[in-house]
Parts: structure tokens; sequence; C-alpha cells
């Protein structure tokens, strides 16, 4: 009887332990952005951040990367595929109180379609250029129209970071800094250079959530001082780039779980193809045979990563492994410098940046320019900024020759097919695959299509893409319900709550 009593003790204690609700974690995250827009400013940590935490869109990626309702309860497609009809969730509010409504969707897409983003502020105009018309039947129904042919990727364009919606009203300056959405979270403050803090919206139409009272996101770059600061219990969380050989010495204590896996941040070395010499395919192929993937990814990374020869992740769909296609071969390399013109007695001298926030693409950068420095018609020097700078500079600007990022969205191969992106990557036939792939009637027909701009990209050497950068982090043991699944743009923590 002692036995059964004891044992109903402890079930009733783990009930009491399980979705305990208040409390607060502080999440580690490599850079401090310049905006908390996303539909205005580009970078990684600010979707970290904001995506389905603050801000949230008709649909949303979840974990795993599914594509699931959000703001909007369901959709219909049309036969044609031309006709995108969403329904609602009523009763939601902003954190300033208004309604959301159909109005407040309307005038987004309206803002993200413009062309003119001067006026616009928005981001990526071109994301949505197949959108002819968007309508409001009633006040529960939004209406989207595409132009003629569908858009296999319409619905993956309206989970991205750029299709969150805030208030109409709201201006942009002022979202630039404090974002007001419907999220289960609010922007509560800002302190720059320390972190950012997001308090629990009491009035999320998700009832019970969210568990946590505060989240506060700390700005800390340094791997050694995440480190520290989570042994020292000043962190609760490594959200991702966790140090490989801090994650040795973190597996090996019971107070921390270490997890790792397959996201899809692509570490790629880019080439601003625009600019001579990396305008000369023969260059390009040349870093590309002189870049040793299998010695960076054992020694920069002590074995987390996984080689990619294209700008695709081994989970996403339509992927096809290319990654010993253009294999290191040194003395080719050399080859075909000499054929463009570079040989010892004239090297081809260039600067490659790196981010400073960044230890995976910073310390694989560095070890990249080691093996290219071997080989001997290459001089290659490393300027490193902040990645505010980086931002303003390689990717606003593309004033650059080289440089390495980790490209975490999903599906982002259709970079490539804007001329215009800091690549400058310019392909009549990949803009007319990717076109194929957007236009086709099948998932079939899509596959061949992107298979075929996959291998197109790699003929082209149009970047090095190194390797799938791994999704390892850290987080102490009173954390609990951490997300499984590294697929979605954002840290969700809606579900995640601490144990006393």
């Amino acid at each position: 009887m002692k036995r059964w009593l004891l044992i109903g003790v402890l079930a009733l204690l783990g009930l009491a332990w399980a979705q305990q609700r208040g409390g607060s974690i502080t999440i580690a995250i490599q850079t401090e952005p310049a905006a908390w827009d996303p539909t205005q400013v580009a970078g990684a940590d600010i979707s970290r951040v904001v995506y389905d935490n603050v801000l949230q869109g008709l649909v949303k990626r979840n974990p795993k990367g599914e594509i699931v309702p959000s703001l909007a309860t369901r959709w219909v497609v049309s036969n044609s595929g031309l006709t995108y009809t969403f329904t609602l969730r009523q009763g939601v509010k902003f954190h300033d109180g208004s309604d959301f409504t159909a109005q407040d969707v309307l005038a987004k897409f309206n803002r993200a379609r413009n062309p003119d983003t001067r006026a616009s502020g928005h981001l990526r105009p071109d994301l949505y250029r197949d959108i002819a018309n968007i309508t409001s039947p009633n006040p529960n129904t939004v209406v989207f129209s595409l132009s003629r042919q569908p858009n296999n990727d319409f619905l993956f364009i309206l989970s991205r970071p750029e299709s969150l919606i805030g208030p109409r009203q709201r201006p942009l300056a002022e979202q630039r800094v404090q974002p007001i959405g419907t999220g289960p979270f609010r922007f509560a403050a800002w302190e720059r250079g320390v972190a950012v803090r997001l308090e629990r919206n009491p009035n999320y139409y998700v009832q019970g959530l969210p568990y946590l009272d505060r989240v506060n996101f700390r700005f800390l770059g340094d791997g050694d001082a995440q480190l520290a600061g989570l042994r020292a219990g000043d962190l609760d969380v490594i959200a991702y780039s966790l140090l490989p050989e801090n994650a040795v010495v973190l597996s090996r204590d019971s107070n921390f779980k270490v997890f790792s896996g397959s996201g899809t941040a692509e570490a790629v070395a880019g080439f601003n193809n625009s600019r001579p010499p990396f305008n000369d395919v023969r260059v390009r192929r040349a870093i590309t045979l002189a870049t040793n993937k299998d010695e960076l990814i054992q020694g920069a990374m002590l074995g987390y990563g996984t080689k990619i020869g294209s700008m695709r992740s081994p989970g996403e769909a339509c992927y096809v492994d290319l990654s010993n296609f253009n294999a290191y071969n040194p003395d080719e390399a050399r080859r075909l410098l000499a054929e463009a013109g570079f040989t010892n007695q004239n090297p081809l001298r260039f600067t490659f940046n790196l981010a400073a926030e960044f230890p995976y693409e910073r310390r694989i950068g560095e070890a990249m320019v080691a093996q290219l420095n071997k080989l001997g018609p290459l001089q290659v020097t490393i300027q490193v900024t902040d990645f505010n700078t980086w931002i303003q500079r390689v990717f606003s600007q593309a004033d650059y020759a080289m440089t390495i990022i980790g490209h975490v969205e999903a599906n982002d191969i259709g970079n490539y097919a804007n001329p215009r992106y800091y690549w400058r990557y310019n392909s009549p036939r990949f803009q007319q695959l990717f076109t194929q792939y957007l236009r086709a009637p099948n998932q079939t027909k899509a596959c061949e299509a992107l298979a075929a701009a996959q291998r197109l990209l790699a003929e082209d050497a149009a970047g090095v893409w190194v390797m799938c950068l791994p999704a390892l982090g850290a987080y102490r043991a009173r954390v609990q319900n951490w997300p499984d699944g590294f697929l979605s743009p954002g840290i969700s923590v809606a579900e995640v709550w601490v144990r006393p």
C-alpha cells in the first residue's frame, strides 16, 4: 500500500511540475540588429526574436517546417492555383489594443508589393510581384488573386518573416524599434547593446499561452562568454551556434541539455559575381576546387555540419546531392587560375569579408582563407567588420569581393534569381528554371526544374556552399518543452516553461 501511495504522490508532483505558469528565461543570441521589423530590415536574429513571438502572419512555419494556420484559421486554393481565400481568426487584438482586421492584411500586402521601396519601406517587393489583387469580400475573409500563372511558393512566401503583419496605422519608424503584433509576447524594452525584453501578452487569443511571464534575448556573440553565462545561471539557453567544443563540455554535465539537429542554414562563401575577376567562371570554379570542405567540417567544426554542393539543404524538398561536385582538386584550381591569368608571379589578390559576431562563419572563413593562401596563385586578406556594417556594405551595397555568411531561411535558392541580390548573380537560364519551378503543374515537374537549377549553380560555381550548418545549442535543465525542430525562422517560446 505504501509503495502505491508513494507512486501516487510522485505522479502528483509530476503533474504539479507540468506546464508551470510564470517565471522568465534569458536566451543568448549572436547579434544585435539595427531594428526589429523584418519587413523593413534584413537579419536572421530579428526573426529569431519576433517571428511568432511578437509578430505573426496569416500562416507560419512551425519548428518542423510545416506551414500551419496563424492569423488565418484556414485557406482554400482554387483549381487554377490563381486564387487563395483565407478565413481570418476572429477576436484577435494587437498589443496596442486595436482590433486585427482584414484591412490590416490588405494594407500590409499592398505595401509589400509596392515596387517603390523608398515609399513603402518594405524590404522585398520582388516576393509579391505575382499578386494581381487583394480583396476582402467580408470582414473575415481575404482573397489573393495571382496574375496569369500559379506560384508554387506562394504559401511559403506568406510564411516568411517579410509577411508578418502589424497594425495598419502604426508608423513604420516606430514599428522598427518597438514592433507591435498579435503574438503571445509583446515587445517591452530594448536595452541597446545588452538585450531585448518580451513580456507576456495577457490578451493572447490562444487560451493558456504563453506560460512564461518574460523572455530576455541577450546579445552575446562570444562563445566562451556564452558558456560562462550558462554555467553561472545568467543565461538559460544558448539557442544556436553553440561552439562545438563547448557542446562536448556541456554534454558531460547533467545540469544542461545539449541539442543538435539539421536546419536550413547553408554556410555560403559568396562571390560578387558582377565584379572582376569573379565574373569569370574559371576563377570561381578554381576557388571552389581549392576549398577542402571535408577538412573544414572536421577541423573548424569538429565534425558538426553536412557537406553540400549547391544552395539547398538535405532536409528540403527536391534536394539534389551535389556535395562532391567540384570536389577538392588544387592542381585543377591552379590550372584554371593560370588560364585566367593568375600565377604565383601574378597572384589574384582580394579581400574576404567576415562578420565578427558569427563564430561558425568566422572560423570556417578563416580556415578557408588559409586553404586558399596555400595554393600559390591566391593572396587573400581578411577584413572583419561588425554585422550591421556587413549588412550595409556587403548585403545592401554589394561592396565586396568575397564573403561568408549563414543563410538560415528555408527555400532561399530563389535569391539567385534576383540579379540585385548581393551575390549579383545574373543568369537568364537560372531565372528561367526557377520560374519553371514556380509555375510547374505538379510536384514532379517542380522538382525537375529545381534539380536542374541546383546543378546549374554548381556548374557556374556561383558560390562555395561549404556546408549545412548544425543547429547546435544548449539549455539549463529547468527549461522545459524547448522546441523540437529547427525549421522555423523564429525561436518560438510560447509553450516553453520553467521548472521551479
